[in-house]
């Protein structure tokens, strides 16, 4: 796959330069932030399945990026967030208004280069989970912190991260031919391995063993209840509940009151807790591969979930 991605990589940035300066240098600044490119690697893998990777794949796996990246400049206007993948955030440097706008420059471009592959059934796909990504903002931007529903949560990661997963999976192996079963089975070991992988995203959140370069307790300053602290609030003490609903209660959540919190999750194995919970959906994605045909892609598609649990960023 290196040699792949690597012209993949290329060809992203590529199709985000523009006559407008602004424009560029904010879409350049959120690309090159070092993320992993897991999303359209997971087209790439759908299509290798069942065909060669051909221009229209890499366009696919562009437009995955694209409509990611787009998400990440809202998020971090509606989170008021200062850093992305441990370097400023693109609102800190241009402002909100670009960042909002670049973002729609974004989603444009990727839902202009998704009319090209000339595929209702790829674009009704892409039509629908974005659909669900805008939902599932609206879900975690109206849960108040006193809410810790875990379906709830659940819900929310589901469409705000795993829809994705599971859309770009399923549309590489659309694009090259798969049968309905098989596009399906790959849908749903993207759906799972996007569970997966927020699940472990909110760990490494609390936990400077596990979380290598990036600061943490993000979550808890901006009140998020995620797994982690669902877990904690729901297990702890009386004494100790009363202790974090005091910290979420705060007018500013500063590093003492986070390693407050975190302490308190290892004590309490809320951190175990989660990853545990992570694992078992890695099981599941990987079950989902026994209705692919056997193959070196099939073997790659279980070991990239194998990797979701063992990351450190």
């Amino acid at each position: 796959m290196e040699a792949e991605l690597k012209n993949l990589e290329a060809l992203i940035l590529e199709n985000a330069q523009t006559d407008l300066p602004l424009l560029t240098k904010v879409a350049e600044h959120i690309l090159q932030s070092g993320g992993k490119r897991l999303r359209p690697a997971l087209v790439l893998l759908g299509a290798r399945g069942f065909g060669e990777v051909d221009e229209r794949i890499r366009q696919a796996a562009q437009v995955v990026e694209f409509l990611h990246t787009a998400t990440l400049l809202h998020d971090d206007v509606v989170d008021g967030a200062d850093t992305r993948r441990s370097r400023q955030a693109a609102r800190t440097i241009w402002g909100n208004e670009a960042s909002v706008l670049v973002g729609d420059y974004l989603l444009a471009l990727a839902f202009r280069m998704l009319t090209r592959l000339r595929n209702t059934e790829v674009l009704q796909l892409m039509s629908e989970t974005t659909t669900l990504m805008a939902r599932g903002e609206l879900l975690q931007l109206t849960r108040d912190y006193q809410q810790r529903d875990l379906n709830q949560y659940l819900q929310i990661i589901h469409y705000k991260t795993a829809s994705l997963f599971g859309a770009a999976t399923r549309m590489g192996a659309l694009l090259n031919g798969a049968s309905a079963p098989q596009a399906a089975a790959l849908h749903e070991y993207g759906i799972k391995l996007g569970m997966a992988f927020q699940m472990v995203d909110d760990a490494l959140d609390y936990s400077e063993e596990l979380n290598i370069g990036k600061a943490i307790g993000t979550d808890l300053q901006e009140r998020k209840i995620t797994l982690p602290l669902s877990h904690l609030l729901e297990h702890s003490a009386p004494q100790q509940q009363q202790r974090v609903e005091a910290i979420l209660a705060l007018e500013q959540i500063g590093p003492e009151e986070i390693a407050e919190v975190a302490a308190m999750m290892r004590d309490l194995g809320s951190i175990r807790h989660t990853l545990e919970a992570a694992r078992q959906y890695v099981q599941e994605a990987q079950e989902q591969l026994s209705h692919l045909p056997d193959s070196g892609t099939r073997q790659t598609l279980a070991n990239l979930a194998d990797y979701v649990v063992r990351r450190t960023y």
